[in-house]
């Protein structure tokens, strides 16, 4: 009754208005007498005033800029994902994307497309919205200093990163000396000249840095926390630095920059013995609360803000103080944690792509168009290795580092990426740099930046060595059974260790249990990656205590979770690696079954594989594509379980499809004697009593354990049976017929573990 009476309601109201304002709206045109209103023509056609009307919001400036952002985002993600699958970090394609829209490519062969999508007036817009981008990613780069290590270890690796800077510094002003009669802009000091040159060479991403170190499981090593500290070292010097030439640059001469350099030296102090004590005692007051107010939020934000503004207005640019404020947060992980998941998405994925954009349409790569041009610029690449690459290697070296350790501490340091286009973009700003040498040091940016992953292969690869990240605990045991159980979440990893430890419960001495969590790289901050390590581990140290089960820890920061899963398998000469089954990227509609899509988003390398016909666009995938990716790359015995709230390994069940299935009689053998799980032997086709291997193990099982082995007829496979199982055992081939029978079984499953031998 309520329903029928609020729809009369809601027709009788809604009719009523609509009726009342076509009636004010008619009576209204008589109010249009007299006032002279301009109609148009009746040339034009209603289609044609339709079009004018779409045209001219095409050209709106809000228009246009967000079709900058939708188009920039786009093609950055592309080139980033094709960088990212050759071994280079994203940033270097994101760059790229940046010169390919630009004049250097887009603007040269589609000029038409690149002066709509581009236009110049359009520029100032683009402009700020990326300085905002810079300003938030700073912020970013700041809370990620984890300055304890300074305090710490800060003997050799601040030599090192000192010398770092000092010798591609100088290095970099007697290159000045050399190119600026050619290159420096008009009316431009050679002092303002060389000391950008200076700090452009002087420059290390410490970002790019710090995932490198993470994805090729450095960070606990000697060598990594050297690196990292010299980078923070880099880091810090390197941008107290451009801010005193920006100084200089703006006020003209030394002696009037001392009066800016008197002002950031207060900034400075302000915001170490006023600022931060403020943001610390925030910091203690709301740490205990599970979410941040907005009013606190706010004080934080409003912090950045100002600060950058005071920077800006007292000449040493608004990102230094993004950067300060970023260093002085308080030192509690929840709140940098915090700051960073709402500022990094916003300035990584949709801010920062635009400038890099905006970097690429100042980039005129056809302006390097004769030899002399290009070999000035590999000259500058030479000077910029030499300086960062060969100072840092041989300053480790002097300081006590073996040459292996030294030339990686160089190919690290050697890395530009982002912070030396912030600073080659600060100079174009000011006008020290023309367009020749800013498209120049761009070019040796990106040639420096590329050239650290292939370095530190080749270094790797002279000193016949790997990164260590398997357990020497693992390693010593070389005569035990070693299971590696790979998990993405605590609860399946608890799972996956109550299922290995009812293979080896019994057998302690002679086996191992090694649990893995291997991270995106660029999910995880240096500031918390131990906080992040500890915590990840804590369910499963708690879960292996609760089953007495000593457990080794293995936690390692990658690009590639599949590939690294393979490797880490094989190189510690695991028995057995155990993973969970993820959700199906299937799950969805028709077209997402045909062409890769999920529910929310593309997946490149599924869409790239059926368009190559590497799988067939109706294939039928019964694992998700990490699962997948794990099966193709996998020489190790690979178990995937799929939990369906496995409590205990009681009542295991074992079909036998096909004589290959033999191996599984291993596995049997162990939940017997470790478990005295009950197992139910299914004979398929009388495939035991056809294969003498198969049935020989099967009656001596019998023998040993008569009350926990018993042969069951397919006719007794029904629901009743099933639901009292704990776990199916069953083989790779098997399950795939399984699944392409459309078996019934399949609605009544319990647990499963999958085995490929």
């Amino acid at each position: 009754m309520n329903k029928v009476r609020n729809t009369i309601f809601y027709f009788t109201v809604t009719g009523v208005f609509i009726t009342l304002m076509y009636w004010v709206v008619q009576q209204g045109k008589n109010l249009e007498i007299g006032r002279k209103i301009i109609a148009p023509t009746s040339n034009d056609s209603k289609w044609t005033q339709f079009l004018e009307g779409l045209f001219h919001n095409v050209e709106h400036p809000l228009a246009i800029l967000l079709a900058q952002i939708i188009t920039i985002i786009i093609i950055a993600r592309f080139f980033g994902w094709i960088f990212k699958k050759i071994g280079q970090p994203s940033v270097i394609g994101e760059i790229i994307a940046g010169i390919f829209l630009g004049p250097s490519v887009v603007g040269m062969y589609f000029p038409e497309f690149a002066s709509f999508l581009f236009p110049v007036d359009s520029l100032g817009n683009l402009h700020f919205l990326s300085q905002i981008g810079l300003i938030l990613f700073m912020f970013v780069i700041g809370m990620e200093l984890d300055l304890k290590v300074l305090k710490n270890k800060a003997n050799d690796a601040v030599v090192i990163s000192h010398a770092s800077i000092v010798i591609p510094f100088a290095l970099g002003i007697s290159l000045a000396y050399f190119v600026y009669h050619k290159f420096a802009p008009q009316g431009v000091e050679f002092l303002s000249f060389s000391l950008f040159m200076g700090i452009a060479m002087s420059i290390t991403a410490f970002p790019v840095l710090a995932r490198i170190v993470q994805e090729r499981g450095l960070h606990k090593t000697r060598l990594g926390t050297i690196v990292i500290t010299c980078a923070a070292a880099d880091d810090i010097t390197a941008w107290c630095l451009l801010a005193a030439v920006i100084a200089i640059v703006k006020a003209g001469t030394f002696l009037s920059s001392l009066y800016v350099i008197a002002l950031a030296f207060i900034y400075v102090l302000a915001m170490l013995f006023l600022v931060k004590p403020f943001l610390k005692r925030v910091g203690e007051l709301y740490k205990d609360n599970e979410n941040l107010s907005k009013p606190v939020v706010a004080i934080f934000f409003l912090t950045l803000i100002v600060s950058s503004y005071a920077t800006e207005v007292i000449g040493i640019h608004a990102l230094f103080g993004a950067f300060m404020t970023g260093a002085i947060m308080p030192d509690i992980s929840k709140f940098r944690h915090v700051f960073i998941e709402k500022v990094e998405d916003v300035s990584v994925i949709l801010l920062l792509p635009l400038f890099f954009v905006f970097t690429g349409l100042r980039t005129q790569i056809g302006l390097i168009n004769d030899p002399y041009l290009w070999k000035v610029t590999g000259f500058i690449i030479l000077v910029a290795v030499l300086g960062k690459f060969v100072g840092s290697a041989l300053t480790a070296r002097f300081v006590g580092q073996d040459w292996k350790d030294s030339l990686t501490i160089g190919a690290l340091m050697n890395t530009r990426g982002l912070m030396e286009l912030v600073v080659l973009n600060i100079g174009y700003d000011l006008g020290v740099l023309t367009s020749e040498i800013f498209t120049m040091m761009v070019i040796m940016a990106l040639v420096t930046t590329f050239m650290t992953g292939p370095a530190l292969d080749l270094i790797n690869w002279v000193f016949k060595s790997k990164e260590v990240v398997i357990p020497k605990e693992v390693v010593e045991d070389s005569n035990k059974y070693k299971i590696l159980i790979s998990f993405g979440n605590n609860e399946k990893g608890k799972s996956l260790l109550k299922l290995a430890n009812s293979l080896v419960k019994k057998q302690k001495e002679t086996s191992s249990i090694t649990a893995m969590h291997l991270s995106v790289s660029d999910e995880i901050h240096g500031y918390n990656i131990e906080e992040y390590e500890k915590e990840t581990f804590v369910p499963i140290i708690e879960e292996s205590k609760a089953l007495n089960q000593e457990i080794n820890t293995l936690y390692k920061a990658t690009t590639d979770i599949e590939n690294d899963i393979a490797e880490i398998a094989s190189r510690g000469d695991y028995d057995l690696l155990l993973v969970g089954l993820g959700k199906s990227i299937f799950e969805g509609t028709l077209l997402g079954k045909v062409i890769g899509f999920t529910t929310r988003i593309i997946n490149p390398d599924r869409l790239m594989d059926k368009l190559t016909g590497k799988e067939g666009l109706f294939a039928n995938s019964i694992f998700d594509e990490r699962t997948r990716q794990i099966i193709s790359k996998n020489k190790t015995p690979l178990g995937i379980f799929v939990d369906n709230d496995l409590r205990n390994s009681d009542k295991v069940f074992v079909p036998f499809f096909s004589s290959e299935d033999a191996f599984l009689i291993d596995y049997v053998q162990k939940f017997i004697f470790n478990n005295n799980s009950k197992v139910n032997v299914l004979d398929v086709e009388n495939q035991i009593e056809n294969h003498f291997l198969i049935k020989s193990a099967i009656d001596t099982l019998e023998q040993q354990y008569p009350d926990n082995i018993t042969l069951v007829g397919e006719e007794e496979i029904n629901h009743a049976f099933l639901i009292k199982q704990d776990l199916m055992l069953i083989s790779l081939d098997s399950w795939k017929k399984l699944i392409d029978s459309q078996s019934l079984w399949l609605n009544d499953l319990p647990s499963v573990l999958i085995i490929k031998p």
